[in-house]
């Protein structure tokens, strides 16, 4: 795979609080979609309260524990990594099959050191069509601007998060900080197979008021508006 040097095994970590609900399906698919692929299934719980624990025990992960915060855990999930590439997936999305072949066969070009996944959601076909919108929003800044966002399931050879410091520990929009490190280390594929993800926040949030917080969100960043005015700006 052009890693390194070692065993091409692929370090998958999900963070989570409070998924016992989502934790063994995300499990599962990323087990499915793997094929003959080495994976280290590494759970990082920042406090459940719920049955993520054990439910992600049975379902064949390690499970580190650690204090709440996206950035805190997934730092402390590339701690404990040892596999050649690391990816960083979120505990409502699913991995489709064949997802590890074509990880595998981006990274054996020399020059890529890292990429992710096109964006689709889960959603009933009842769901209203603006998700779709939301949709070929996503993949347009994926592949145009290359700046994919957490749920698309990043991943990247672990020497190069390595020698970047690993995840930068941003409260808010790490993954974008993430992404921006990683590029200016070689080149950041975005792969055309899609990952699924979970309508849920923009549902909850409605899906045009969500889409636009986001979209204000990346510009502020862009902009290098300060991130606490930003998010209290957002979100509150």
């Amino acid at each position: 795979m052009g890693t390194g040097g070692g065993d091409g095994r692929i370090d998958v970590i999900i963070p989570t609080l409070d998924e016992e609900d989502e934790i063994e399906e995300a499990l599962r698919c990323a087990l499915a979609g793997a094929g003959d692929a080495p994976l280290d299934l590494v759970v990082v719980d920042g406090g459940s309260r719920d049955d993520t624990c054990r439910r992600a025990r049975e379902a064949g992960a390690r499970v580190v524990c650690t204090k709440p915060g996206r950035a805190r855990q997934l730092q402390a999930g590339l701690a404990a990594a040892t596999g050649d590439v690391v990816m960083f997936l979120h505990a409502d999305t699913r991995l489709p099959a064949g997802w590890a072949d074509a990880l595998r066969d981006a990274l054996r070009t020399s020059d890529c050191v890292a990429g992710a996944f096109d964006f689709a959601f889960r959603a009933a076909p009842t769901a209203p069509v603006s998700l779709r919108w939301v949709e070929w929003g996503a993949r347009l800044r994926s592949r145009w601007l290359r700046l994919p966002y957490g749920d698309q399931a990043i991943f990247a050879r672990r020497a190069v998060l390595e020698s970047i410091g690993g995840v930068p520990q941003a409260a808010w929009m790490e993954d974008l900080d993430l992404v921006r490190r990683l590029r200016a280390r070689g080149h950041l594929v975005c792969l055309r197979l899609a990952i699924s993800t979970s309508p849920r926040r923009h549902l909850a949030g409605g899906v045009g008021r969500t889409a636009l917080i986001h979209l204000a969100a990346v510009c502020g960043w862009w902009l290098g508006v300060p991130r606490a005015s930003l998010r209290r700006g957002l979100v509150g």
